[in-house]
């Protein structure tokens, strides 16, 4: 394999950390966001006693329309930081072989 097709693996192999980034933050986020947003519209006694337990980690959330706003904001930061962590280590593995 001569250098300019190794460049070209190099190049071709590397992953884009701020999409990886934005995908996991609004996979996370929507999901999060869909998941409070159905329980509220299922209603009944105790809405979302466990997933209610996040405000643990994420304060100012609960289980209320402006919850999920809140609680997808807090998601989307934290699937963005782990997705920027994901492909910065997928690339310095891919650039250490």
């Amino acid at each position: 394999m001569d250098q300019n097709e190794k460049d070209l693996n190099d190049v071709i192999l590397r992953l884009n950390g701020r999409s990886w980034g934005i995908a996991a933050g609004l996979l996370l986020g929507v999901g999060l966001f869909l998941a409070t947003n159905i329980l509220v519209l299922k209603g009944g006694p105790e809405v979302g006693k466990h997933l209610g337990l996040l405000r643990v980690f994420f304060p100012g959330y609960s289980v209320t329309f402006v919850g999920s706003i809140i609680g997808f904001i807090y998601a989307f930061v934290l699937g963005y930081a782990l997705g920027r962590v994901v492909g910065t280590v997928y690339n310095r593995l891919v650039a250490a072989r």
